[in-house]
């Protein structure tokens, strides 16, 4: 059996360096969620200067492709144009492992690597991801409902890194 590496927020640029396509990990700690409404949002704020104002702090963060609703939380598809668009300027805000599910485009890849940050994939268990869920905070956008953007205090939640150092797990 492959060894589960444990993964704590907020992530370095080593704990990074150490990843590989395949590897099994487990992140513990804080995490942002945002997806298709949301991200959009947060890539202005790098953009216009805001988000420096803001509470948010992405330095060293993980961003998980998802919405939380009362049904608890589940990864949406990390290739819709809005998700996968804002992926290269959160990284290069501090953002160290986008986490959703479903194959990334090779340029996304490349982008990933350029600023050391990885892409994992997540299995769609919206139970299990529910009962290792210990704290929910409306962190941004409130008027998005559902879809805004929150930060989740996890524990040992289950991921596969699927993009890293400018390989893919979907490559041929």
């Amino acid at each position: 059996m492959e060894q589960i590496i444990e993964i704590n927020t907020p992530i370095t640029d080593e704990v990074v360096d150490r990843l590989k396509v395949g590897d099994m990990v487990h992140i513990s700690g804080y995490i942002f969620c945002g997806r298709d409404a949301a991200l959009p949002k947060i890539v202005k704020m790098i953009q216009d200067g805001t988000l420096e104002k803001s509470v948010i702090d992405l330095n060293g963060s993980v961003i998980f492709h998802t919405a939380v609703s009362p049904a608890g939380v589940g990864p949406t598809s990390s290739n819709k144009l809005e998700i996968e668009s804002s992926m290269k300027p959160l990284s290069e805000a501090g953002v160290k492992l986008h986490l959703g599910k479903g194959a990334i485009h090779p340029d996304t890849v490349a982008t990933l690597s350029e600023n050391n940050a990885v892409y994992a994939v997540i299995p769609p268990v919206t139970a299990l991801l529910g009962a290792r869920t210990y704290e929910q905070e409306l962190v941004a956008f409130p008027e998005l409902g559902m879809e805004a953007f929150y930060r989740l205090r996890v524990d040992r939640y289950p991921a596969i890194i699927g993009a890293a150092h400018g390989r893919s797990i979907y490559d041929d």
